[in-house]
């Protein structure tokens, strides 16, 4: 385990067998002083790095004056940086806090619910702002607030390590979420959950031993309506629309050939000729090229599936603030077509 590196800008005052301070002699040589954070190193793949209470208290408040950098809990700090938007800077904000967790909690415990699907990578979409771990026993629940404590037997099938840190299997924190979130938020983490390899059978028998608990009857219409092939959190939120709404389940990333080339549709409905695109900020961002280039390329596809005889429904984020609009421009679609 690499060591933190010690703290620097104050030079610490030695005591002598008189009891009188006394300071190190000074080096030859010009001293060279850095007043940067230092990060506390624990991992090489950690979520985020931090800056522990091992630092120098002064350099902690001068930091903290200097907006260097924020507060995650007591005695765990983050290095400050400029915001990636607010759905990036809320996941920072939790790695963070998951990091702070496991560098200090001591009593045993796995990371949980939400807090285990963001070790494991799934897609998460409205991040509750507290971490969870599970623990098969706890003296105290109180304390930090934002720390929440599941006191419950966990199967040690259910226990494994990811990125270094205990936590739920893919499998038992894609349960945990299907019956602790909304539906709609639910099915963003198994979706994702399934593209990241769980079992689908072992969900649904972790979800089988769960029968009259809470929550459990909304997991099993998440669980029958997830599809490994939901390519994004914006996708599977459209799906669940859609499916609330009783319109007919869309097929998922359907290839279509036109003649200015091969497209992939995100949900379609191929006898119909009626498609939707989820449009999320990320791909007018510059990660995929250009905006001018790829605001072109998206025109040019349009036109194609267009001359192709589809009718193409796009939706954004905004959009999905109120699915109401969405969902009967798709069904006017839908009833064109199939009527």
């Amino acid at each position: 385990m690499n060591r933190p590196q010690p703290g620097r800008g104050c030079r610490p005052v030695l005591r002598g067998a008189t009891g009188r301070s006394s300071r190190p002699p000074a080096r030859h040589g010009p001293v060279v002083r850095d007043d940067t954070p230092r990060p506390t190193v624990r991992r090489d793949d950690g979520l985020a790095a931090l800056v522990l209470t091992r630092h120098l208290p002064s350099e902690v408040r001068a930091w903290r004056r200097a907006g260097a950098i924020s507060r995650v809990r007591r005695g765990a700090y983050t290095i400050a940086g400029p915001s990636r938007g607010a759905a990036l800077d809320r996941e920072e904000r939790a790695s963070a806090y998951i990091e702070a967790v496991a560098a200090q909690l001591r009593s045993d415990y796995w990371f949980s619910h939400e807090s285990a699907a963001l070790v494991w990578g799934c897609g998460i979409v409205g991040l509750s702002g507290r971490t969870h771990v599970t623990q098969e026993w706890c003296s105290s629940t109180r304390g930090d607030p934002r720390l929440v404590r599941h006191t419950i037997d966990l199967p040690p099938a259910e226990r494994t390590v990811w990125r270094g840190l205990p936590v739920t299997t893919l499998a038992r924190t894609a349960v945990d979420c299907a019956t602790s979130m909304t539906g709609r938020h639910g099915l963003v983490v198994v979706d994702s959950a399934l593209r990241l390899g769980a079992d689908p059978e072992e969900i649904r028998s972790i979800l089988g031993a769960r029968a009259g608990g809470r929550g459990v009857r909304r997991a099993r219409i998440v669980v029958a309506r997830a599809d490994q092939k939901s390519e994004s959190p914006g996708e599977s939120l459209v799906r669940w629309e859609i499916l609330d709404a009783g319109l007919p389940t869309p097929e998922l990333q359907v290839v279509v050939h036109t003649t200015s080339g091969t497209y992939r549709l995100d949900l379609a409905w191929s006898a119909a000729r009626v498609a939707v695109e989820f449009d999320g900020y990320v791909k007018y961002s510059g990660g995929f090229g250009a905006a001018p280039d790829v605001v072109f390329a998206e025109k040019r596809r349009q036109d194609a599936l267009e001359a192709a005889g589809w009718i193409v429904v796009r939706v954004t984020w905004d959009d999905l603030r109120d699915p109401g609009p969405t969902i009967a421009r798709i069904r006017r679609a839908l009833s064109t077509r199939l009527s």
